[in-house]
C-alpha cells in the first residue's frame, strides 16, 4: 500500500468514526487522533482555538453541544501527503445531521484539515471549518 493509500485509508475509518463521535456527543475518539505537540490550532465554524489548552477546551465544549447524530458524510474533494510522508492534508465537505443544543440542525462546513506524522500514526495538527449557507454556495 503507498503512503497515499494508507492515508486515505486511515481518513475514511478512524478519522470519519472520530467526527461522527464528535457529532454525537463524544469527544473521545477525536482527542485520541489529534497532536498532544504544539503547535496545534483550529479556525473554526464555531469558535477558534490556539494550543493544546485551547484545542482540548474546545473539544469540550463541541461534546457537550452536538448530540443525536443522524448523519455525517465526508465529502472529500482534495488530499495529499507529502514526499517525506511526514506530512498530509484533506480538502472536502462534511454533511451532517445533528442536535446542537439540543435542536435538530442540518448543515454542511468546509473543512480542511493538516496532519503530521507522530511515532509513525497520523495526528491531525490544523483544522479550519466554515459553514457552507447554501448548496453549491463557495461564498
Amino acid at each position: 500500500m503507498t503512503e497515499r493509500e494508507d492515508f486515505l485509508a486511515w481518513v475514511e475509518s478512524a478519522l470519519y468514526t472520530a467526527e461522527r463521535a464528535l457529532h454525537d456527543g463524544d469527544a473521545g475518539p477525536r482527542r485520541a487522533l489529534w497532536s498532544q505537540e504544539e503547535p496545534v490550532s483550529v479556525l473554526g465554524a464555531w469558535r477558534n482555538a490556539f494550543g493544546l489548552e485551547e484545542v482540548a477546551a474546545l473539544f469540550t465544549h463541541l461534546e457537550r453541544s452536538f448530540s443525536h447524530c443522524t448523519s455525517y458524510a465526508f465529502e472529500l474533494q482534495a488530499y495529499d501527503v507529502s514526499d517525506s510522508g511526514d506530512t498530509a492534508y484533506t480538502v472536502g465537505l462534511e454533511h451532517i445531521s445533528t442536535s446542537v443544543d439540543g435542536v435538530p440542525r442540518t448543515f454542511s462546513l468546509r473543512a480542511t484539515q493538516v496532519y503530521r506524522r507522530e511515532g509513525g500514526r497520523w495526528r491531525v495538527a490544523h483544522r479550519h471549518g466554515d459553514t457552507v449557507t447554501a448548496p453549491g454556495a463557495e461564498g
